[in-house]
């Protein structure tokens, strides 16, 4: 799987297409997919900063497994959390904004404790590894999705 680093150059080259959508593949645009994407990467990251690690417990989660094993998530089958999910159109401005903001947010990611986590809503607490993989799968998921777009249709 691509590295954060990588996926967020990806990121950067499709802004320019923010506008474009194709009904035949989402509801939504490409700006949409992208703005969430960084959403979630600034969230969760603002979340494992703020976490105690000394709470951190694991535990065993029957949907995280078989996403792990997939290592995909299936489209359409998640609503995405409101936290996360961009209210309006963002202007290329709020994306590259986002964008430098996820930049730096993911560059603090190796000074963390390991033991730094977040709560997701279906796989529960996932540590600073498990949320490295997470926000790589994420990512992924929604950068497909917005070469779907751009190529169907």
């Amino acid at each position: 799987m691509p590295t954060l680093t990588s996926l967020l150059q990806q990121i950067e080259d499709y802004l320019q297409y923010h506008k474009k959508a194709n009904l035949t593949v989402s509801q939504s645009t490409v700006g949409w997919q992208l703005d969430h994407s960084l959403l979630v990467i600034i969230g969760i990251v603002n979340q494992l900063e703020q976490s105690n690690p000394e709470n951190y417990q694991w535990r065993p989660n029957w949907k995280r497994t078989y996403i792990q094993l997939r290592n995909s998530i299936p489209r359409g089958r998640a609503k995405a959390p409101k936290l996360v999910r961009p209210i309006e159109t963002a202007s290329l401005d709020d994306l590259q904004s986002k964008l430098a903001t996820a930049k730096e947010k993911t560059a603090l990611l190796q000074s963390l404790p390991a033991n730094s986590y977040f709560t997701h809503p279906y796989f529960g607490d996932l540590n600073l590894k498990s949320a490295i993989w997470f926000l790589k799968l994420h990512t992924n998921h929604h950068l497909k999705i917005v070469n779907d777009i751009l190529n169907k249709g």
